[in-house]
């Protein structure tokens, strides 16, 4: 101590030839010295910028294979594993001189290197993110990336929920169609700890709905045509989102012609124009049409379809009594059921045309106040009636095949279409026929007469019996009053005996002109079959009777064996009954 004193004395007292030299090293020593000062306060004072967990720029100065070594102001550098860099293709895509922003984990580890995270910092601003926008009640866009229990999982960076009931202000059908989907969301609830994400898509709609119902409100009124969304498709209408606001579309309001179903007119999703019907402020309820954008097609039909006038159409419905033929979009006509052939019986109208089909037809009649137009289809061709008349008129001996045999007569097929009626009465002038198919059978050739033409009820009626004369056209030459007749008994009534004089007539012996006294049944008095004489007292021929007596005939033959008796002395003691009996077998003995 005392050399240095004595030394600095020295130094002091004589000049040193070194001195500058050594007082400019002393100098630079110096200098650096602070440097170093400062640099330590510099880092001691980054140290205690820099908080762990906190997000920090920072610039990259290598990268190997395994790390990406980043400076971040800190007195070292720190180090993120290369794997938080990679892409999908395990691709490094950042160079040397990159600014990137990390998370600072940890100082220094056990090797001294500040423990940095890309990861981390990408989590971390993620949930900055979510934060902020649940806080200030901002969307978040997300993708849907899976169908899970109860709704979807959407990515927004880490993973949330979509409750099935957010997805959609309506109900959405197959949720799968949305995976892959990018949509915006509003934070419903928001738990960072439990990580505890929950979104809505139908809250965005729902306050865009809202604000634009607003909108349209305020400019809505009836007459007005608007343009809206389809929303929903019912059996008696279609909703339509007019802008916030819901309008009825009724299924009568959907077109002037036949609707069976909306959704034959249009689809959920589909943009279409409406006019407003009705508009009820008070009770914001809409009602829409969509055919009134066009004229009513029924206001010159008239003029477009005058009676007589042929028109084509396509058959759209059928029913028991006709089928509606489609003339244009709105116009629809009927063809009944009777207008839909000349000579066939149709029982239902699909024996005749089909759906879909397209026919001809002519208008018969038209009604524009009820909207109802009669068409024919027969009338396109001429009606085979008027031929008929003419080509056979009554009289005309025609041949035919038996159609059909029933209790009441023979139907007979005279022309395609056009069948005449033998009735049973017109069979035989001779026999009692209590059913045709005792003597004929279907397919059977017979000839017949025409008898009538009933063109306005479509009747043609024949005869069998019309071949051969009538026997009572000489009835009058054949018998005559008071002649005396014998036949077979071929009915037995209360009221009296029927007797078959010849084949196919008969007389009538009523049951007054039996006996003298009077008889209870005549029934007692003679049975089918039975062999009878009788006294004709009356002839009427338009009626086709003839009058029977055995009661005058009896008078009549005691009167004929009195005056035998009278008139024969040798036979005087002859018996009265014998007689009589006599008188009465010489008579059908003339008679047979």
């Amino acid at each position: 101590m005392e050399e240095k004193i004595d030394n600095k004395t020295i130094n002091d007292e004589e000049p040193n030839p070194n001195s500058e030299e050594e007082d400019a090293f002393s100098t630079f020593n110096s200098e650096e010295d602070d440097k170093e000062i400062e640099m330590e306060q510099f880092y001691e004072s980054s140290l205690s910028k820099l908080q762990e967990g906190e997000l920090v720029n920072g610039t990259v100065v290598q990268i190997t294979k395994d790390h990406i070594m980043i400076d971040v102001g800190y007195k070292s550098e720190g180090q993120v594993s290369a794997s938080e860099f990679k892409d999908e293709n395990g691709e490094i895509n950042i160079v040397v001189g990159d600014e990137v922003e990390v998370l600072f984990e940890r100082r220094e580890n056990e090797d001294g290197i500040v423990v940095l995270s890309k990861d981390k910092a990408d989590s971390l601003k993620v949930w900055n993110e979510i934060s902020r926008t649940y806080n200030e009640d901002d969307v978040i866009e997300g993708t849907i990336v899976s169908r899970i229990k109860g709704g979807l999982a959407v990515d927004i960076g880490v993973r949330a929920f979509l409750p099935g009931s957010q997805v959609d202000i309506r109900p959405v059908r197959n949720l799968d169609d949305l995976i892959g989907n990018t949509f915006k969301f509003k934070i419903l609830k928001f738990n960072k700890k439990q990580r505890n994400i929950v979104l809505s898509r139908r809250a965005i709609f729902e306050k865009e709905r809202e604000d634009l119902r607003e909108e349209t409100l305020k400019t809505l009124e009836e007459g007005q045509i608007v343009e809206g969304l389809v929303k929903n498709i019912t059996d008696y209408g279609v909703f339509v989102d007019l802008g916030g606001v819901d309008g009825l579309l009724h299924i009568t309001d959907l077109s002037w012609g036949r609707v069976k179903h909306p959704q034959d007119i249009c689809s959920i999703g589909d943009r279409i124009k409406v006019k407003v019907i009705k508009y009820d402020k008070e009770n914001q309820r809409v009602s829409l049409g969509l055919k009134q954008i066009t004229d009513d097609p029924w206001s010159n039909t008239e003029e477009k379809y005058p009676i007589g006038s042929r028109v084509t159409g396509k058959v759209v419905s059928l029913t028991d009594y006709g089928a509606f033929i489609r003339l244009e979009e709105g116009i629809e006509g009927l063809i009944h059921i009777s207008e839909m052939s000349w000579t066939q019986k149709i029982r239902h109208p699909s024996k005749i045309v089909s759906l879909d089909d397209t026919v001809e037809a002519v208008v018969l009649d038209i009604d524009t106040s009820k909207k109802r137009i009669s068409l024919g289809l027969k009338q396109v061709e001429s009606n085979p009636w008027d031929i008929v008349k003419e080509k056979y008129p009554v009289g005309t001996r025609i041949e035919g095949i038996i159609k059909n045999v029933m209790d009441f007569g023979l139907f007979i097929g005279i022309e395609e279409g056009i069948d005449g009626l033998v009735h049973v009465s017109d069979i035989s002038w001779k026999q009692k026929i209590k059913n045709p198919s005792e003597l004929y059978q279907k397919g059977q050739r017979i000839e017949a007469v025409v008898l009538n033409i009933d063109q306005e009820n479509e009747r043609f009626s024949l005869g069998i019996k019309q071949l051969e004369a009538d026997p009572w056209d000489t009835i009058s030459e054949r018998y005559k009053v008071g002649q005396v007749v014998f036949g077979s008994v071929t009915n037995v009534t209360d009221f009296g005996i029927f007797v078959e004089l010849e084949e196919g007539i008969e007389g009538l012996v009523h049951v007054s002109e039996i006996r003298k006294e009077k008889v209870e049944s005549p029934a007692e008095f003679a049975k089918v079959g039975e062999k009878i004489s009788a006294l004709i007292i009356n002839i009427l021929e338009k009626e086709r009777k003839i009058g029977l007596s055995i009661k005058q005939l009896d008078e009549t033959s005691e009167k004929v064996a009195i005056q035998k008796i009278l008139n024969n002395q040798n036979s005087a003691t002859s018996n009265l009954g014998e007689l009589i009996k006599e008188e009465l077998e010489q008579k059908a003995e003339r008679e047979t």
